[in-house]
């Protein structure tokens, strides 16, 4: 089966590209292309947004009741549960995910968030009646935010698409998606199933294309609202284009998160868990759980059993089940890693394992070698800057309250962990660390409670009814005192 793609999604159809600009999808393992498809212009961001504003202005899908759009997102629903093996291998193909993780998380994750917010928008007031202040009701309304820009990233695409999406038709917005250009096939699979579900024309279009076209999108005076995922260097420059234009936005940006393992913590139990949580996706995740912190008393011993866990892990093909670890979506982030490698060494933290260098038995693909640092100092680099790839730092503390302090010594406030015996001891910890989302014991995204974002990780929340929220204005209609 052909993953190519000659035509652009615009407006729920599939149209000619103004340019014969081709992107070449490359498979992040083999390094060779497995499929071309149109590369977007501006003036396809145009024609996509022409689409979207004319079907919010004039078309039905606004002016349906929150019922009727439901109906057409349930429809969604099943048409994606039907596809969450084919999506699975495809993302795996496109962006090196390990097929392990895309059948955990990349496809049904994201057809979870749509059942997720569809019993929101149940439950959710569109219209209420409140008593006023001054002696009358008053009606409050949440209506469509308008057309809606979205841009998500390549590392967790159908992940990010939906949790934009979903909410934004839930509401009665029109929607332009501008995927990344590692990852556009996911996506027009994802287009093929709004058709099939019954989403009108001019509702949504997904145009793939690059920076140039992204800053387009996020300019174009036809859009009202941007919602965004990506570096935290991208999205300080869409809010401040989106606040010199009063344009709503959202962005869900970096992470340094930091697991904090208490000492009367169990330590098989917190080294399986940061197995998969602080190289999730081969640590292409904002959530990543990339700073350990760990007590001096405990902090060697620990850190060698880390050690031993994360360099035994399987590296290698995607699309192989026992793989782990896949490769960098690119070239450009294998170096990336490669180089913060060499900085932590050059700092003078301790290489327990990994290191540069391509992994034993591959010698092709973009991969690098899982890596852990002991004796970490919380300002090093390794310790501050997103790395974006499986490299944790090993970080001592000397209290609990010095441990909160560390957690929250850094730009970013994603996302935390604590490990702990004792749910009440990490109740309190969870309480001192300034970020938006946390767990005890585990980490996860429940959709229906909002996850975003402190300091530079972002504005505005995704799912959850705040979530949902994010695509609507309130309205307030102020009802007369009934006659004497």
């Amino acid at each position: 089966m052909t993953l190519d793609r000659d035509a652009l999604f615009i407006g729920g159809t599939w149209a000619r590209p103004a340019t014969d600009a081709v992107l070449e999808v490359v498979s992040p393992h083999t390094e060779e292309v497995v499929a071309r498809v149109p590369e977007g212009s501006t003036a396809d961001i145009d024609a996509a947004v022409a689409a979207a504003r004319t079907a919010f202005d004039e078309g039905p899908w606004p002016r349906m009741s929150p019922a009727e759009r439901i109906e057409v997102v349930q429809n969604l629903s099943g048409l994606y549960a039907a596809k969450l093996d084919e999506m699975a291998r495809i993302i795996s193909t496109e962006m090196g995910s390990p097929i392990s993780f895309s059948s955990l998380a990349q496809a049904p994750a994201p057809w979870m968030q749509i059942e997720a917010f569809l019993a929101i928008a149940r439950e959710f007031p569109w219209e209420a009646t409140r008593p006023g202040a001054l002696g009358s009701d008053v009606v409050v309304r949440h209506e469509p935010v308008g057309v809606v820009a979205a841009i998500p990233p390549w590392n967790v695409p159908q992940f990010t698409i939906l949790s934009k999406v979903v909410p934004a038709l839930l509401a009665g917005c029109t929607v332009v998606v501008k995927p990344a250009p590692e990852t556009p096939l996911d996506a027009y699979l994802l287009a093929e199933l709004l058709v099939e579900a019954g989403v009108p024309e001019g509702v949504v279009s997904i145009v793939a294309g690059g920076r140039e076209v992204g800053e387009h999108l996020v300019r174009h005076p036809g859009v009202d609202k941007v919602a965004f995922t990506g570096s935290t260097a991208a999205g300080r420059k869409i809010g401040a284009i989106c606040g010199e234009q009063l344009k709503r936005v959202s962005l869900e940006l970096g992470g340094k998160s930091a697991a904090i393992i208490l000492d009367d913590a169990d330590e098989a139990t917190a080294i399986e868990g940061l197995k998969f949580l602080g190289v999730m996706n081969s640590g292409q995740a904002c959530v990543a759980q990339t700073r350990v912190l760990v007590s001096r008393e405990r902090h060697d011993a620990f850190a060698a059993a880390l050690a031993t866990a994360i360099g035994a892990m399987v590296v290698g093909d995607p699309l192989d089940p026992a793989t782990e670890i896949g490769p960098m979506v690119a070239r450009r982030q294998q170096e990336r890693v490669a180089s913060y490698i060499r900085i932590g060494q050059e700092e003078g933290a301790q290489l327990l394992t990994g290191g540069e260098g391509r992994p034993d038995g591959l010698d092709h693909g973009w991969y690098v070698r899982p890596t852990v640092f002991a004796g970490v100092d919380n300002k090093m680099r390794i310790a501050q800057e997103e790395i974006f790839g499986p490299v944790l730092s090993v970080i001592p503390y000397d209290d609990v309250a010095d441990a909160v302090r560390i957690a929250n010594d850094s730009e970013y406030g994603l996302a935390g962990t604590v490990w702990t015996a004792d749910q009440e001891a990490g109740l309190e910890v969870a309480r001192g660390v300034r970020t938006g989302t946390y767990g005890i014991n585990t980490y996860t995204m429940d959709f229906a409670a909002p996850f975003g974002g402190f300091k530079a990780s972002g504005l505005g929340r995704e799912f959850g009814p705040e979530g949902l929220a994010q695509y609507t204005e309130a309205k307030s209609v102020y009802l007369s005192a009934p006659p004497m």
